[in-house]
């Protein structure tokens, strides 16, 4: 086949999905791929907030750190708690368009496992 039997043509337009309600259906098989990728950005975000946070309290004689090791154990803590928050979680639900207060964040959400589905 020579080259000019080939020809570029535009790819058809896609809607843009609607935003979907998380609560109004609870037994979605697929979360929307949107809200994943929202979320992905804010738990980066959040990632480089406590990053930068550490590096200046270490660089203002507030943290000692011996090591790199030490770094990542405080790290890795730092965030669990920012996890294990009211505030934590509050502010990923904002990061994807839901506005729960804090009070209202359930941290201890029950795991429905399905027969045969538990890890």
């Amino acid at each position: 086949m020579d080259p000019q039997d080939f020809q570029l043509i535009p790819a058809p337009q896609r809607e843009t999905p609607a935003k979907t309600d998380a609560g109004a259906s609870p037994f979605k098989i697929v979360v929307d791929p949107e809200m994943r990728a929202q979320l992905r950005r804010a738990l980066i975000d959040l990632i480089d907030n406590h990053d930068e946070a550490l590096a200046a309290h270490y660089a203002d004689g507030k943290l000692a750190l011996e090591s790199y090791k030490e770094y990542i154990e405080v790290f890795a803590r730092s965030l669990k708690e920012t996890m294990e928050s009211r505030e934590g979680v509050s502010y990923l639900l904002r990061a994807v368009g839901f506005d729960v207060p804090p009070e209202e964040v359930n941290l201890r959400p029950d795991l429905r496992w399905k027969p045969g589905g538990q890890p």
